[in-house]
């Protein structure tokens, strides 16, 4: 069973050069019904990677079929690996207090891997996060879709070993970095412009908790909510 409520560090949009990229491969895309089966993660400092995890997970129960085609993990090759209590916990281990960087954690790797680190060692994962997923589509608009391969192929990175752990690390570290780029640029040119309108559409930072603005719909049209909200309830009109 999952956490009925996460308290999860900041989602954050924004390059920073010293992080940690993680990536999980699951059973299915359920955190209430489905297992970890590989956690990877690379540490990142000025842009170079330094040290790295990555382990298998047995989840003691049979992987799906359908999990097996997408990221190739077999019942076989997680025989021998350790459960997640150990295999989570070396992750906590590595990632200390790092921000962590990864494409499409907000609403699936952090939860996963905040719900492990939760029932199985009865800690919470409160780190503040960077989804490149979301630095993408701002990024690049002009990209029909914005997957991690999608992205990749936009910046000539190799896209072999795709879903496998380690593999989505490598080529996200990579991404981060070019992304971090154009989104330097992007600032640079909204604080040049502006101060008006453009400035406030391109700033995408809570100015209350320093977390990331979703564009949102409600009762009365379309607004920019905090993305961590209950604990930060701060909105503004799109």
């Amino acid at each position: 069973m999952g956490t009925a409520v996460r308290n999860k560090g900041k989602c954050m949009c924004k390059y920073v050069p010293d992080y940690v990229v993680f990536d999980l491969e699951t059973t299915g895309v359920y955190c209430e019904q489905d297992a970890i089966i590989e956690i990877s993660a690379i540490k990142v400092s000025g842009g170079k990677r330094i040290e790295e995890y990555s382990t298998l997970v047995n989840p003691n129960r049979p992987i799906p079929a359908r999990a097996t085609a997408v990221n190739g993990i077999t019942d076989e090759m997680v025989e021998d690996a350790p459960g997640i209590r150990e295999a989570i916990g070396g992750f906590m281990e590595f990632i200390g207090s790092s921000i962590l960087v990864g494409h499409n954690i907000h609403t699936f790797d952090m939860n996963f891997a905040y719900d492990a680190a939760w029932l199985a060692l009865g800690r919470e994962l409160r780190n503040d996060y960077v989804d490149t997923l979301y630095m993408a589509r701002r990024c690049l608009p002009r990209l029909s879709h914005h997957k991690l391969t999608d992205v990749s192929e936009y910046f000539h990175i190799s896209t072999a070993g795709a879903h496998r752990a380690l593999n989505d690390c490598l080529m996200n570290m990579e991404c981060y970095e070019e992304l971090g780029k154009l989104w330097k640029c992007q600032e640079e040119k909204a604080a040049v412009e502006g101060k008006g309108e453009k400035k406030e559409e391109f700033d995408l930072e809570c100015p209350r908790c320093g977390g990331m603005l979703f564009l949102r719909k409600g009762k009365f049209g379309k607004f920019y909510g905090c993305g961590n909200f209950p604990s930060c309830r701060y909105t503004r009109k799109a």
